[in-house]
Order: C-alpha cells, then structure tokens, then sequence
C-alpha cells in the first residue's frame, strides 16, 4: 500500500513538473525565437550576410576556374555536362539549384 502510494506521489510529480516544464519552455522558446528574428532583420546584420555571400560566390568562382584549369580534360564527361548545364541555365537567368534554392 505504501509503495503504492509512493508512485502514485512521484507520477502526479513528475505529470506536473512536466506540464510546468513544457509551459516555462515554450515561453522562452518565443522569446528566443522573437530575438532571433529581431537580429535577422537588422539591416546591419542583413549587409554582412549578403557581403560575406557576395564574397563566398567571387571565392568559388575563382576556385572554380583553378580548379578547371589544372583538372581539364580529367574530368568525367558527366560532370562536364553537368557543369555545362549548370551555367547555362545560369545564364539563361535561372540560378536556382536542384533544390529550388537560389544563391543568395
């Protein structure tokens, strides 16, 4: 009977530190997530990030064409012929992914 007791105590326990828990959790998960906002759409941070992106893209183009450049003609003909249709459909104005994403 006691033992029983015992559980039933430590159950109810632990039923309501779950429901504090999860009720004190999802309050800061808010705020964090208000703040995250907040600091994505400082337009000081939005100009860092699209310089560094602008960076990124000039960085791999050169390495790119280095790499181009030494490998030449050791490259299968598959990634060749995709590596052709990647930048023609670049050209064409189409610079999304495979995934739908674009490059900025």
């Amino acid at each position: 009977m006691a033992a029983m007791r015992y559980r039933l105590t430590f159950v109810a326990g632990l039923a309501l530190g779950y429901v504090l828990g999860t009720r004190a959790g999802r309050e800061r998960y808010e705020q964090l997530k208000k703040s995250a906002q907040q600091f994505a759409q400082n337009p000081a941070v939005r100009n860092t990030a699209e310089t560094a992106a602008q960076q990124g893209r000039r960085y791999a183009g050169k390495a790119f064409h280095t790499v181009s450049d030494r490998v030449g003609d050791r490259v299968p003909d598959s990634v060749a012929q995709r590596v052709r249709s990647l930048r023609e459909r670049a050209m064409n104005g189409t610079p999304e992914d495979d995934w739908g994403t674009s490059n900025t």
